[in-house]
């Protein structure tokens, strides 16, 4: 399919009551109000055409960048790509999301997470933050670095509740992570998260909640089998 193929494709599944829903949660013009679910239609007929998906995303629209990153090989993105992604994310949805899905591929990510995170963007340092988690959710332990992720944590903790909107939600989901999937710094992750309690983040015009860190982490770790590191952030 071609670009403008794609496109249509997309604005032909949209819908003004999901476009609704989407820019409630953030996102901008242009936005088609595609679900998820249709867009993954779409991305079983252009599969994995990665020209493709670096097209869509330059195009700035909400569905074609969240198409673009289930499309894209991290892997092959070079980082200053990634950085061009991060940069240009339409909303909080693509850099929290989307961004950090694909640069988790790459062999930088680590790199880039800890670049990105000391960004004064507030969607680069969240796509920075989420990067970072989501390689503690990929990597077995033994190829994180723990003594790094120890600093970061002990860094969350200190600057959560003054740090900007949105990377309070990050650095949040950060702590979640850590409890979760990194059995080295569970107890630090819990104890960080009885100290640092409640964590107040605006969401906009919707229902949404900041999960709470110990609760989510108990329950996480406590359900049958126990957390288990995924294969791919991408869904």
């Amino acid at each position: 399919m071609t670009l403008q193929e794609t496109l249509k494709a997309i604005s032909s599944a949209g819908s003004e009551s999901t476009k609704r829903t989407l820019m409630n949660h953030g996102a901008k013009e242009p936005v088609f109000g595609a679900k998820v679910s249709d867009l993954k239609v779409i991305l079983k007929k252009i599969k994995k055409d990665q020209q493709l998906a670096l097209q869509l995303y330059d195009t700035g629209g909400y569905d074609a960048q969240y198409l673009a990153g289930l499309a894209a090989d991290g892997a092959q993105m070079t980082p200053a790509q990634l950085r061009k992604w991060a940069q240009k994310a339409n909303s909080q949805g693509i850099s929290e999301c989307t961004v950090a899905w694909v640069t988790a591929e790459h062999p930088d990510a680590w790199k880039l997470g800890l670049e990105w995170i000391d960004d004064k963007d507030e969607s680069v340092a969240t796509s920075g933050w989420n990067t970072i988690s989501g390689l503690t959710s990929l990597k077995p332990d033994g190829e994180l670095d723990i003594p790094q992720l120890r600093k970061l944590l002990k860094r969350a903790e200190k600057e959560i509740h003054k740090a900007p909107n949105r990377v309070r939600y990050t650095m949040n989901n950060f702590l979640i992570h850590l409890g979760t999937y990194v059995d080295a710094l569970h107890d630090e992750a819990m104890e960080a998260a009885r100290r640092i309690g409640p964590v107040t983040v605006l969401m906009g015009n919707t229902a949404c909640k900041v999960p709470g860190a110990e609760e989510y982490i108990n329950a996480s770790r406590n359900r049958p089998g126990g957390p288990k590191k995924k294969k791919t952030l991408k869904c």
